[in-house]
């Protein structure tokens, strides 16, 4: 203990997080290291360095050995990060020695923060943006569509979803009434996992206008309900204050925000998040301690019974991924779950040759317990329940999590290809 102690101390550092200001953080000239802890001492140092201040922001989980692992680091910083490093023996690579003209290069790139116009998947939008686009579909198919309150945020935002159904389906009931099973679709979990929302929004936009009769045939034969933001806080903040930022914002102490996807309560907090509120995965007080997590999860248990197929989006690794995360007993009808998954991948690459790989979240990720796809897999009974780790690849540097806009429809459109093989081949098993 008195190690990790002295660690800290030689960094100086102090959990003070950013809080809501005007004011965007910048991380001019902080340098990023990817860092691959091969012993568990190795493990440990890192882990003590982790949520212990603002001068260095870990992008990957620190829970397991051999995994890469990026860190931005302070400029003023370098120094003792390095000399930590070197005591410790933990091996490490420079990868980037200005983060911030990494970041830029993607306003470059997008423009996130126009306003007004037509919605498009040619960048970026912001959060009203797209709730104003969801409330005008409502208007413009007003026999398939219909917006609905999944729940609220600790900003007292709506986390706002459309139901999308067509002939005896539509209309705005949730009550489970007709036959006819159900889809649900999150996305935006994680906040500056920007192409996640954007992959359910260009998922919607297929649902009511494609042409392809696969297409049609499939948005026709269930019901749908997809939120596009389930942390609409953390997104707003990405936009405002954060780019990096991946939690929600509710105050703990010095700290901001739980992490959403460590928070759910299924086996919540036993593997594979923090206790740590300045850490990012950090699992809350107490499972659904966060408002959204908690309303949400009150709405999709209205629709117990219905729902055949539950499907979260996050970024970044090219990986699918199904129960369980905080253990590496395979579910019961893991047969099942790996033929679907054997069909999606496979489907997945053949518009653009993008390789996905993947299983269950315990050995293909990380042990990560308390996440969304768990629950609704382990409580809700949902029978297939899978998360997509969408663009770039995990290969990629740090810079995964902004992807340039130009990749928005490429990846839409093989997400879409995927979607149908997955769910001709888990409707075939499910005998529907």
């Amino acid at each position: 203990m008195w190690q990790q102690l002295v660690l800290i101390a030689l960094l100086g550092l102090v959990a003070t997080i950013n809080c809501a200001t005007a004011e965007r953080v910048r991380y001019d000239n902080y340098h990023v290291f990817e860092l691959q802890p091969q012993t568990t001492a190795q493990l440990v140092a890192i882990q003590a360095l982790e949520g212990s201040g603002d001068s260095l922001l870990f992008l990957n989980a620190v829970h397991y050995l051999d995994a890469k692992i990026n860190v931005l680091v302070a400029p003023h910083r370098v120094a003792d990060f390095l000399s930590v490093l070197q005591h410790n023996q933990i091996p490490h690579r420079l990868v980037d020695e200005n983060a911030q003209k990494s970041l830029d290069f993607e306003e470059l790139v997008a423009d996130p923060n126009r306003r007004g116009g037509e919605y498009t998947w040619a960048e970026y939008h912001e959060l009203e943006d797209t709730y104003a686009w969801l409330r005008a579909l409502a208007e413009k198919y007003p026999d398939q569509v219909s917006v609905f309150v999944a729940g609220k945020s600790y900003e007292g935002r709506e986390i706002l979803g459309v139901k999308i159904a067509y002939g005896s389906g539509s209309g705005s009931s949730d009550d489970g009434a007709t036959k006819r099973r159900g889809i649900f679709i999150e996305g935006g979990m994680h906040a500056r996992e920007w192409i996640s929302p954007a992959t359910t929004t260009y998922i919607i936009n297929q649902l009511l206008t494609s042409t392809n009769a696969d297409v049609r045939r499939t948005a026709e034969s269930f019901e749908w309900y997809v939120v596009p933001h389930s942390n609409p806080d953390g997104y707003v903040y990405t936009h405002t204050n954060n780019r990096l930022w991946r939690k929600t914002r509710t105050p703990y102490g010095n700290c901001f925000g739980a992490d959403p996807n460590r928070n759910w309560d299924f086996h919540w907090n036993e593997v594979g998040s923090s206790n740590n509120p300045c850490s990012d995965t950090y699992a809350g007080p107490k499972a659904f301690s966060e408002i959204e997590t908690r309303t949400l999860a009150e709405y999709i248990s209205k629709l117990k019974g219905k729902l055949f197929l539950y499907l979260s989006f996050h970024s970044y690794s090219q990986l699918l991924l199904f129960p369980y995360g905080h253990t590496g007993e395979l579910p019961p009808n893991y047969k099942d779950l790996k033929r679907v998954f054997d069909v999606t991948v496979a489907a997945v690459s053949k518009r653009y040759g993008t390789r996905y790989t993947g299983g269950n979240v315990y050995d293909a990720i990380y042990p990560a317990a308390g996440a969304s796809l768990d629950w609704a897999y382990g409580t809700m009974e949902v029978p297939y329940s899978y998360c997509f780790e969408l663009r770039p690849s995990g290969s990629s540097l740090w810079t995964g999590f902004r992807l340039p806009a130009d990749q928005i429809v490429p990846t839409g459109e093989e997400i879409m290809d995927s979607m149908l093989a997955m769910i001709k081949e888990s409707g075939a098993l499910a005998n529907l």
